[in-house]
């Protein structure tokens, strides 16, 4: 499993969580993985950062919760299928499997806070 650091912020007026991960900056596409989750990816198809529109409705959590220093995400891909989870202070707070139609290579990948 390949492991890197987050960088988080959550704004509550606009109830928007964007995660990136530190050291990367920018992104050449940006899938919608579910209803208001968005990848974003490099030009190797790599994951670099997560943005969250309507976070606390979309992750069933609290305004409070998400303004967590400790958030992990976890991003899994075959040829078939993506897999994200999103742990805030340990606990499961979202998990999605879709179809990989993204190109995304296989990878397991682990962006935390804490790392």
């Amino acid at each position: 499993m390949k492991k890197e650091r987050l960088i988080s912020s959550y704004d509550e007026v606009n109830d928007t969580f964007v995660g990136k991960i530190d050291g990367k900056n920018g992104y050449v596409v940006d899938y919608g993985i579910t209803d208001g989750i968005f990848l974003g990816l490099n030009n190797s198809n790599l994951p670099t950062s997560v943005f969250i529109s309507n976070a606390s409705e979309v992750l069933d959590i609290s305004k409070t919760d998400l303004e967590s220093a400790d958030v992990k995400i976890g991003i899994k891909c075959d040829d078939a299928n993506l897999t994200f989870r999103m742990c805030i202070e340990d606990l499961l707070v979202f998990s999605t499997r879709c179809k990989n139609s993204f190109g995304i290579p296989n990878l397991n990948f682990l962006i935390d806070c804490n790392i």
